[in-house]
């Protein structure tokens, strides 16, 4: 909310950007537990790619690992896509297809 300060007599209006404009953060929820979120930088383009082997290969998949234990199952619909299934077929030893 702007602020008021009164200076000589006259009036400034002053504002504070509390918040960014944005943040994408990923984790993942299971029963089993949580990991720690993952902050997006800013600018960056999420295509299938980057969410493969940046997202999953090096930071979400060894947390889950952590977490679950050799045992995956990856079912969010949003998530099936034919590269990610074999993805995490061929580096989750125990993974189960959506």
């Amino acid at each position: 909310m702007p602020h008021l300060e009164a200076r000589r007599g006259s009036y400034l209006l002053r504002t504070r950007c509390t918040f960014s404009k944005s943040v994408m953060v990923s984790v993942a929820v299971s029963l089993l537990g949580t990991t720690e979120l993952m902050f997006i930088e800013p600018g960056v383009k999420i295509n299938g790619a980057y969410y493969r082997d940046v997202l999953l290969g090096q930071h979400l998949l060894p947390a889950i690992c952590s977490v679950a234990g050799d045992v995956f199952s990856y079912n969010a619909p949003a998530h099936r896509a034919g590269d990610i299934v074999e993805f995490l077929s061929r580096n989750t030893p125990d993974f189960i297809t959506p």
